[in-house]
Parts: structure tokens; C-alpha cells; sequence
């Protein structure tokens, strides 16, 4: 049976011997900054539930433990993957819209929430195997919407872009010596939140979320056994409800991060409401 999304028993003593004819294990959450009779405007929203929509997102690591743990018992060597297949923002359809069709805005918050995500998976990558955002085109949290003949990536679609770098990489054990709490009420959270791999070539990729609205972050790497050549980095970054609009210039997308080089790593500045990568050579 279910509780709070964490499966706390299994009350068929046969399923014991699932494990044996199963690939994976299917795990659904979606971040719903309301409820689900009203989740909330897509584009209309304050900071304060900008915080209680990161701070729902910050659960799927409670529920990736939760779960891992239970299969640990039955899957010790982890040969059955967690399969996350449906994430993402679910806000209430855009007015005007079909109901059905659930076709919903993107805007900076998701941006955030599909990063914070995404490093929430690969921290846990040796138990997660898939994780799929559950539309690609017009539903919920999508990577593209369309209009007629027209077309607009979402800032969605740009952090998939900038965290491609993590496929097939090696996670690397990474920590942050120092963090600020950000927030309101119940709903803080760290302000840093990160993951970090190494390809097989060597390179190393580091990405960061900053969920303050109000606080940039000066971050200097250190590389515990490696010296760096050279760096580079791309960055997500705008106002909390800003959003690219069918017949404008997007105004959401990446542009380049100053990286600056040390004897033992690399140094740059992470600005509030951002996502950022960097490559380090």
C-alpha cells in the first residue's frame, strides 16, 4: 500500500519474487504547486509559491530514498531500475485551451524545477536508470509548445539541452561546504542544489540550480584529483515568471557563463533564479 507517495509495505508476500521477472520499478510525482482540484496559474504566480513549488519538487529525493531503500531489500545488487517516467510542473490548463489537452505555459520556475530534478536523479543514479518528463509537445511541462505553424522551445527545453553532458558520464561524489537557507514558513530549502560527472574523455560537468530570488552565489570548485586546462560554462537565467511567447524573440535561453580558471579548479559566479553548466577540460 501507498502512503505520501512512499510505498511503506508490501502486503502480498508473493510479490517477493517480482524482483525476478521484472526490468524496473515505475515511479510517478508531479510537482503541483496547488492542489489538484486547483494547481495553480502557470504564469500568475508569486514568490510565495515560486518557494512552495521548488520545495515540492525537493520531494523526489525523499521518494527516490524511500523507495531505493524497499528495493534494496529485495534487489540488493540493483539490477532493477527505478523508472521516474512522468515528472514535471502540472499547473492548470491555459485559459481558453481545452481542458483535456492540458497545455500549460513554461516559465523560469519550470526551468528550475526540471533542474533541481535532474540533479536529484543523478545523485541517485545507480538505482534511477530512466527519467522521462512525461510530454514532449503542448502537455504540462513540455520542451516545445506549437501554435498552427508556429514553434517555441521552453526553458524547459534548454536545461535538457544543457544537462545532456551527464549521459553516459560517471558520477562523481561532490559536496557543498557551504549553503544558505532560502524560502518562507515550512517551504526552505538549500539555495545550491547540484550534481556533478565525468565523461570518458575526461571532461567534467558540473550543474548547479539556485533557488534564490534574491541571491547570487560565488562558487569556486575545487577538483580533488584533477588540474584543469580549461573551463567553459552556459547559463539559464530571468525573471521567475518570465516565459518565451509565440511571435516574440525568446527571451529564456543559454548564453555563456564567465568560468575563470584556478591552480585547483575553477571559480564563477551562480546568479538567483539560474541553472548553470560548466565544463571543466
Amino acid at each position: 500500500k501507498w502512503t505520501e507517495g512512499v510505498l511503506k509495505t508490501c502486503t502480498d508476500p508473493g510479490g517477493r519474487k517480482a524482483k525476478d521477472f521484472m526490468n524496473g520499478l515505475s515511479l510517478h510525482y508531479y510537482t503541483v504547486p496547488g492542489t489538484w482540484e486547483h494547481k495553480g496559474s502557470a504564469l500568475e504566480f508569486d514568490e510565495k509559491e515560486y518557494y512552495v513549488t521548488l520545495k515540492k519538487t525537493l520531494y523526489m529525493d525523499e521518494l527516490i530514498k524511500g523507495h531505493g531503500a524497499i528495493m534494496d531489500q529485495y534487489d540488493p545488487d540493483k539490477k532493477i531500475g527505478m523508472m521516474v517516467d512522468e515528472w514535471g510542473c502540472w499547473h492548470d490548463v491555459e485559459p481558453g485551451t481545452n481542458p483535456g489537452f492540458l497545455f500549460q505555459q513554461s516559465t523560469m520556475r519550470d526551468a528550475l524545477v526540471a533542474g533541481a530534478t535532474f540533479n536529484i536523479f543523478n545523485r541517485h543514479c545507480d538505482r534511477v536508470k530512466m527519467g522521462c518528463i512525461a510530454q514532449i509537445v503542448n502537455v504540462l511541462q513540455s520542451v516545445i509548445l506549437t501554435d498552427g505553424p508556429e514553434m517555441i522551445l521552453t526553458p524547459t527545453y534548454h536545461v535538457f539541452h544543457m544537462y545532456r553532458f551527464h549521459q553516459g558520464a560517471e558520477l562523481l561524489e561532490s559536496c557543498l561546504s557551504e549553503t544558505k537557507k532560502v524560502g518562507n514558513d515550512k517551504y526552505q530549502m538549500d539555495n545550491i542544489q547540484q550534481s556533478v560527472s565525468q565523461d570518458k574523455d575526461g571532461v567534467i560537468t558540473i550543474t548547479l540550480v539556485n533557488t534564490s530570488l534574491d541571491g547570487e552565489e560565488n562558487i569556486e570548485a575545487v577538483l580533488m584529483e584533477e588540474t584543469p586546462k580549461k573551463a567553459e560554462g552556459f547559463i539559464l537565467h530571468g525573471g521567475l515568471n518570465d516565459y518565451n511567447e509565440f511571435g516574440k524573440e525568446p527571451v529564456l535561453y543559454e548564453k555563456p557563463l564567465d568560468v575563470q580558471l584556478t591552480q585547483r579548479g575553477v571559480k564563477f559566479v551562480v546568479p538567483a533564479c539560474s541553472v548553470v553548466t560548466v565544463r571543466v577540460y
